[in-house]
């Protein structure tokens, strides 16, 4: 009788290609995402050595790290030096070896971890890398997805394979429900709280648990995408019908008799009960609060009613840590957060950038006018843009200032 498995273990042994004696791995990749920063040198090499992408119709590209978000975008005169050439490879490296390519001026081109679950891309049980550390994103559909360097970017582009060596098996339970105004941004960063910047290093973090559930698959995406922020490899929640009803219909999900088969392995997806993790943490949902970082990491984690620490509550090292924390950020210890003066915001990213997200922004900003001194919202992708700009998120913004 086969030992009970983790979705970890199921989505990894069902993609080894060849395992050597010492336990290092070859990995079929279903999914490489790939954008202008981390792929030139990448491209070059297969120029180089003579070689073609390996698998083109599996291979993802989006410029998305040094584009402009002004209107003009697409204009190259509106870029830097640096963005213009990087741009400029990856439109010709799209071109010369036939991959699938979101240009600047798509309406469907953004961030690389919102275009690939927009356009139904990422789907349950895959493995999916990309030349940057929040591709654990997709992890919210029961991905094994991570980020991986430039070299192990052309070796991917060249064979569809990774060398990797199995990872542990580590749970995140987050038991019962949310309060009302706690987001899955609070999760994340109160399990980092929790853990530290390195109490997932060698992991892959498995979230589960009532609130995990019951978050949207924004949520989810959230959640997952800042586990690398935890020290950990990847980040996955087990998929359900909150996932299924995300994909089915997506450009690139499966269709007809291929979905039902794709739907029927996809149930297969969960833990089984009694499989072993190496680590488990457990913390119960109603105790997570609305949270802010104080510091210059991630573990810098207090609820927006609490007060800055002072250095001496540490141990160890961080003692000296906290303390150069405190002179970066200009806060002196015992200050309220709530009377920390708050200059800027910015609302995006590939943590906060989907449509949920201004949803929940414009709903607290309308009526109102801003405060702050300055107010920044950049949505994920064109897509997201456009469906906010029809809800009319987009005039609560401005009317905003």
């Amino acid at each position: 009788m086969t030992a009970p498995r983790t979705l970890y273990d199921k989505i990894w042994d069902d993609h080894v290609v060849h395992q050597a004696d010492d336990g290092t791995c070859l990995l079929y990749i279903d999914r490489h995402l790939v954008h202008e920063v981390t792929s030139p040198q990448a491209f070059e090499g297969l120029r180089m050595t003579g070689r073609r992408v390996r698998a083109p119709d599996k291979t993802i590209a989006v410029p998305d790290h040094n584009v402009p978000t002004t209107l003009d975008r697409a204009n190259a005169a509106t870029m830097t030096e640096d963005s213009r050439i990087q741009v400029a490879a990856l439109d010709k490296n799209a071109r010369d070896f036939g991959i699938n390519y979101y240009p600047v001026s798509d309406i469907r081109q953004g961030i690389v971890h919102i275009v690939g679950p927009e356009q139904g891309w990422t789907l349950p049980g895959m493995t999916v890398v990309c030349g940057d550390s929040h591709t654990a994103t997709h992890g919210a559909f029961g991905a094994l997805a991570h980020g991986i360097g430039t070299s192990e970017v052309e070796h991917v582009l060249a064979t569809q394979t990774l060398i990797q060596r199995k990872g542990r098996n580590m749970k995140v339970e987050i038991t019962g429900s949310l309060r009302p105004g706690v987001t899955a941004k609070d999760i994340t960063l109160s399990v980092i709280g929790e853990t530290g910047t390195a109490g997932g290093t060698g992991h892959v973090i498995e979230y589960c648990g009532q609130a995990i559930r019951e978050l949207s698959m924004e949520g989810r995406m959230t959640v997952c995408n800042m586990a690398i922020e935890g020290g950990a490899r990847a980040g996955l929640i087990a998929p359900d019908e909150k996932t299924y009803a995300y994909c089915i219909g997506r450009p690139h999900a499966p269709k007809g008799a291929t979905w039902e088969a794709a739907l029927a392995y996809w149930k297969t997806l969960f833990t089984d009960e009694g499989a072993h993790f190496d680590k488990v943490v457990t913390i119960r949902g109603e105790d997570i609060a609305p949270v802010v970082t104080w510091g210059t990491s991630p573990e810098d984690v207090l609820p927006i009613t609490g007060m800055v620490p002072a250095p001496e509550t540490f141990t160890g090292g961080k003692v000296e840590a906290a303390q150069r924390s405190l002179d970066y950020m200009g806060l002196t210890a015992g200050q309220k957060l709530t009377d920390i003066a708050i200059d800027t915001v910015f609302i995006g990213s590939c943590t906060n950038g989907r449509i949920e997200d201004l949803r929940a922004a414009a709903a607290i900003l309308k009526g109102h006018k801003i405060k702050v001194k300055r107010a920044m919202v950049v949505p994920g992708s064109g897509l997201v843009r456009a469906q906010a700009e029809e809800e009319g998120l987009a005039q609560i913004f401005l009317d905003a200032g």
